[in-house]
């Protein structure tokens, strides 16, 4: 798998567990969904942490979102 395209994934389940996380807080219920859902998300991007020579810098985060978007929709 593309390293980039694991750390868009990855980024993109972290962002959307975390409404998952404070609903079920709010509502009493354990977060078994959001957990699985951080787990899977973290382990995505730490395999693209660890596949790409270099890493990844912050300002380099927008554009790879970008161009991983681009690659796939044209």
């Amino acid at each position: 798998m593309d390293p980039d395209l694991a750390f868009v994934i990855g980024f993109v389940l972290l962002v959307f567990s975390v409404p998952s996380i404070v609903s079920a807080i709010t509502e009493g219920r354990a977060p078994r969904v959001a957990a699985f859902t951080i787990l899977a998300g973290g382990a995505l991007v730490i395999y693209a942490l660890g596949t790409k020579p270099g890493g990844y810098a912050i300002n380099e985060i927008p554009n790879i979102f970008v161009q991983v978007i681009a690659r796939y929709l044209t």
